[in-house]
């Protein structure tokens, strides 16, 4: 089976990205010019590994803020809920005294 690359070596069309080139044994020794290693490939594949390893962290940080976001509206939401109804009990005691204000003055 015939594989176009492998993770060390990517078969790439871009040439900064590929292997060097090997001397053809034809061609006498210093005819050709020498092979040149290009140091700023294989720097931007381990980057480019770094960046891929630190994806899963960076994911899980934002589903942490999106999720701290969220209980934070939920306990926003339940302090207003517990507030509307302590509200209503209080307005609810506060017509019953003025009935009873009421009806001892009538009486």
């Amino acid at each position: 089976m015939k594989r176009p690359g492998t993770i060390d070596r990517p078969h790439t069309h871009d040439p900064r990205n590929q292997a060097p080139m090997s001397v053809p044994t034809n061609e006498p020794v210093g005819s050709a010019t020498p092979n040149v290693t290009i140091t700023g490939a294989n720097d931007s594949r381990q980057n480019r590994t770094r960046e891929m390893q630190l994806i899963p962290e960076a994911l899980a940080r934002a589903h942490m803020h999106d999720r701290l976001r969220e209980a934070d509206t939920q306990r926003q939401a339940v302090r207003l809920v517990t507030a509307r109804r302590m509200q209503r009990r209080a307005e609810r005691a506060s017509m019953r005294a003025r009935r009873a204000l009421a009806m001892a003055v009538m009486h």
